[in-house]
C-alpha cells in the first residue's frame, strides 16, 4: 500500500478514516467512504476491509527489528523463521543443494542464539534430506545433533510449564499468590535441576526470573537489587547470551526494587538512564514509566512526576492501554495534582478531578492494591475543601476496609497509617495535638518496611509523606459541617 501517494483510492481513504477516528462504527465508516449506509455499500466496505487487512499483514515482513530498544532476541528469532520458511519452499521444489546450505545456516544461527526449537526443526529437516539423498555419514552426525536438541527442548518445555503455571497464579488473587509462595522454593529447585541438565539460556532465564519473583513476593528488594546488578555485569562482560538476555527486563526489576525498597532517589537516577533502552511504541515502556513516575513521587520530586505524566500522556499509544492501566494513570495524576503547591482558588480541572475521586467505589476487585490509595485520596481532597461530613464518611469507610481486608501482619504499614488518620478525629482535627499524639505511630510506620508483592497495598506516595500533607491541611483550617437552613 502506498499511503503517501498522490492519487487517493478507497484503500487509502479507509486507512485515513480509521486513523482519524479509531472508534468509528461500521455504519459511520460506510457513510464517510460511500455517502450512504446501504446494504450494497456495507458489503463493499467488508470486501475493502479484507483487501486492506491482507495488504497490511504483508507489511509485517518488512518491519525493522534492529532497534536495540525492542526485545533483542526478536531480530535473531525472525531470521531463523525466515530461513525455515524459505527452506520449506525450496525443499518442496526439490532444490536440495541450496536447501542444505540454508538449513545449515539456520542451524548455526539457532545454536548461537540458543533457540532450541528452531535447532530441532533445522536438524530434523537436514536428517530427512540426508536420508533421502543416501548420505549415511552426514545422517548419523545430524541425528546425534537432533537427539541432543530434542532432549534439551524437552527440559526447556518442562521448565517453561513450571514458570507459566507460577506466573499465572502470581497474577491472580492475593490468596492465590500467598499459596504459590509456599510452592516457589520447590519449583525453583526443580528448574535448577533442569538448568544443570540443559545448560541452555532458556532454562537459565526461567530460573533467574523465578528467583526474582520469589524475592519480590517476600519483599526482599535488596536481594533483587544485588541480583539484577550482578546480571548486568555478566551481560556487559559477555557472559550472558547477548542475543537473548533482555536487559530491559533487568532494568525494570532493578528500579522496581529500588522503589519498593525505599531507595527512591537512587532508583530515580537509574530510571532516567534506563528509559533510553525502551522504545516508546512498546507496552514495556508504559510499565517502566509507571514506576518512573512513582519513583519521582516517592523522592518528593513532584514537578518531575508531573513532567513525566505529561510526556507519557502525549504518547500516541497512551489511549490504547487497557482500561485498568488508564485508571491507574488517572489515580497517579490525581495525586500529582494534589501535592503540587495548591492554588487559593480551585481550577475547574481540580474540581472535576475531585468529583471523579468522589465517584470511585470504596472497594473494587479490579483495583486490587489501590483501594486504600483511592480512599485516602478522597480524604485528602475533602480535608482540603474542609467538608467535615465527607471526611468523616471516608474515614469510616477506611475503618471498615481495614477490618475486612487488612487483618494480616503483612498489611501493618497500611493499618498504621489508617490509625494515624483516626487520630485527627480523636484530636478534633487539631494539627498540633494530632502531631504529638501520632508520634509513636509515625515512628512505627518509619520502622516498618514495605511488605512483599504478594501482600501489598500500593503506596503512590509514602504514608510518611502523606501524614505530613494531612497535618499541613489541618494547619490551614479544620473541616467544618455544612449548615443547612431549614425553611420556616
Amino acid at each position: 500500500m502506498d499511503l503517501h501517494g498522490r492519487q487517493s483510492n478507497k484503500e487509502n481513504q479507509l486507512v485515513a478514516a480509521l486513523t482519524k477516528a479509531p472508534e468509528a462504527t461500521q455504519l459511520q465508516v460506510v457513510k464517510a467512504l460511500y455517502g450512504k449506509a446501504t446494504t450494497t455499500n456495507v458489503r463493499a466496505l467488508q470486501k475493502l476491509q479484507s483487501r486492506v487487512r491482507s495488504k497490511l499483514l504483508n507489511q509485517l515482513y518488512f518491519l525493522d527489528h534492529s532497534d536495540p530498544r525492542h526485545l533483542v532476541s526478536r531480530r535473531y528469532e525472525l531470521e531463523c523463521l525466515d530461513l525455515l520458511h524459505k527452506v520449506s519452499i525450496l525443499y518442496a521444489e526439490r532444490e536440495y543443494k541450496l536447501s542444505e546450505r540454508l538449513m545449515m545456516r539456520c542451524l548455526r544461527l539457532a545454536e548461537t542464539g540458543e533457540f532450541t526449537q528452531y535447532a530441532v526443526q533445522s536438524a530434523r529437516m537436514l536428517r530427512n534430506l540426508y536420508a533421502e539423498q543416501r548420505q549415511p555419514i552426514q545422517y548419523k552426525k545430524i541425528t546425534q545433533v537432533l537427539l541432543r536438541a530434542q532432549q534439551v527442548l524437552a527440559w526447556e518445555d518442562e521448565a517453561e510449564q513450571l514458570y507459566f503455571d507460577t506466573q499465572l497464579t502470581l497474577n491472580g488473587t492475593v490468596a492465590a499468590r500467598r499459596a504459590v509462595l509456599a510452592l516457589l522454593p520447590d519449583r525453583i529447585a526443580q528448574v535448577e535441576t533442569l538448568n544443570q541438565r540443559a545448560r541452555s539460556f532458556t532454562t537459565f532465564n526461567i530460573l533467574y526470573r523465578l528467583r526474582l519473583a520469589y524475592e519480590e513476593q517476600q519483599g526482599n528488594y535488596q536481594e533483587i537489587i544485588k541480583a539484577t546488578a550482578a546480571a548486568s555485569r555478566r551481560w556487559r562482560d559477555g557472559k550472558l547470551n547477548a542475543r537473548r538476555f533482555d536487559i530491559r527486563y533487568n532494568h525494570f526489576m532493578s528500579i522496581y526494587a529500588y522503589l519498593r525498597g525505599r531507595q527512591s532517589v537512587q532508583g530515580l537516577q537509574l530510571a532516567e538512564q534506563y528509559v533510553r533502552d525502551f522504545h516508546q511504541s512498546s507496552k514495556n515502556w508504559f510499565y517502566f514509566e509507571e514506576h518512573h513516575v512513582l519513583l519521582a513521587l516517592h523522592a518528593q520530586q513532584y514537578e518531575r512526576a508531573q513532567q513525566l505524566q505529561l510526556e507519557i500522556s502525549k504518547n500516541p499509544a497512551y489511549p490504547m492501554q487497557r482500561e485498568a492501566a488508564l485508571q491507574r494513570w488517572d489515580l497517579y495524576k490525581s495525586y500529582i495534582d494534589f501535592v503540587l503547591p495548591p492554588q487559593r482558588v480551585l481550577t475547574p480541572r481540580q474540581r472535576q478531578m475531585a468529583q471523579w475521586v468522589l465517584q470511585l467505589p470504596e472497594y473494587s476487585r479490579d483495583k486490587r492494591g489501590h483501594n486504600v490509595a483511592i480512599l485516602v485520596l478522597q480524604v485528602l481532597y475533602f480535608l482540603r475543601e474542609r467538608r467535615l461530613e465527607e471526611v468523616l464518611m471516608r474515614l469510616e469507610s477506611l475503618r471498615k476496609y481495614q477490618q475486612r481486608h487488612l487483618s494480616e501482619a503483612t498489611t501493618l504499614r497500611s493499618r498504621l497509617f489508617l490509625s494515624l488518620l483516626q487520630v485527627i478525629v480523636e484530636k478534633n482535627f487539631d494539627a498540633a495535638k494530632a502531631a504529638v499524639r501520632g508520634q509513636t505511630l509515625l515512628q512505627q510506620l518509619k520502622d516498618t518496611p514495605p511488605p512483599g508483592e504478594a501482600f501489598a497495598e500500593v503506596e503512590i506516595i509514602p504514608y510518611e509523606h502523606l501524614w505530613a500533607l494531612v497535618l499541613g491541611l489541618l494547619r490551614d483550617g479544620s473541616p467544618v459541617a455544612v449548615v443547612t437552613e431549614v425553611a420556616a
